[in-house]
């Protein structure tokens, strides 16, 4: 599938399971994770989007993935939900943009992934503001996030640039206003409101 020419760009948010702020980022994904193992879960909107012919616009998809580790030291279990609103068609098309399997940004963890644990379709409501974000996804996932503020620019976040971070290379730094997972074999369930959280556009496409 990594010869379909593909293109997709919308918003996208995560929170892990990783104090604020998380090492993986500041470290090239050298750093340990604050609590030994990681769990994040990285949810996506698609505002445009094809797949060859195929339409992609208004939906959704997300990530989940555990690393028992740093997160460049590999062994990464992954899973994909695809938005149930979807055709078979676009279910297909989703899962290939979202593993990497079709090439992309997401290519580029396929070396760190031990275990691909499947893909569920549900439903997934997505949304979003210049500061805050939160998808539901009934009985998987339901998860939120606040930006942290910036001192010198009202109304925005802050930022950390020219990272390794598949999604974009800039990503606004946030913080979880609740994380609860429960898919794949997974199971976490975050209130205090420390845990860490990013987002940010992305601008995907293989050709």
């Amino acid at each position: 599938m990594a010869s379909t020419n593909w293109r997709a760009s919308g918003e996208y948010f995560e929170t892990c399971s990783c104090d604020y702020l998380c090492p993986c980022i500041a470290t090239n994904l050298a750093g340990q994770p604050t609590k030994g193992s990681c769990t994040v879960a990285m949810a996506f909107h698609i505002d445009q989007g094809s797949y060859g012919n195929l339409p992609l616009n208004g939906l959704n998809f997300a990530v989940i993935a555990y690393t028992p580790g740093p997160m460049g030291d590999g062994n990464w279990s992954v899973g994909v939900v695809t938005d149930d609103r979807a055709t078979p068609e676009q279910q297909t098309a989703l899962v290939s943009i979202a593993s990497g399997q079709g090439g992309g940004p997401m290519a580029a963890l396929s070396p760190l992934v031990g275990t691909f644990l499947g893909v569920e379709s549900k439903p997934i409501q997505f949304q979003n503001s210049a500061m805050a974000a939160s998808v539901s996804i009934p009985g998987v996932l339901e998860q939120a996030l606040e930006g942290v503020p910036s001192p010198i620019k009202q109304g925005e976040p802050l930022y950390l640039d020219n990272t390794l971070h598949p999604v974009n290379p800039r990503i606004a730094l946030a913080k979880s206003t609740g994380s609860h997972l429960h898919v794949f074999g997974l199971n976490w369930d975050d209130t205090t409101g420390t845990n860490n959280g990013h987002f940010a556009p992305f601008n995907w496409q293989q050709n």
